[in-house]
């Protein structure tokens, strides 16, 4: 992903809610399974991690990216914005310049 690509990615998250919060018990699977299906529908997803969660956002980034094969767009404190585009062509809403 290119530095223009990214900067695009961020500025339409900026307007974006916290789809997810992550608390105490970190990353389950279940919230895995959960990122990975908001992603199949946005494609751009912002995740909160709660003060509760004892690891860090970075961290928990990297994991999330991984296991959901998603770019980490941006980590800011404790806020998280994941990217991937939607495996059906037809239903990609998101155009990268």
């Amino acid at each position: 992903m290119t530095s223009k690509q990214r900067a695009y990615l961020k500025g339409l998250a900026m307007k974006l809610e916290p789809v997810f919060q992550i608390g105490k018990s970190s990353l389950t699977p279940e919230v895995t399974q959960a990122v990975d299906e908001a992603l199949e529908a946005r494609e751009l997803i912002k995740v909160s991690v709660l003060k509760s969660c004892l690891d860090d956002g970075r961290s928990i980034a990297e994991v999330l990216g991984e296991r959901t094969h998603a770019e980490v767009v941006q980590v800011i404190g404790r806020k998280i914005v994941l990217y991937r585009p939607s495996k059906e062509e037809s239903r990609r809403k998101i155009v990268l310049p």
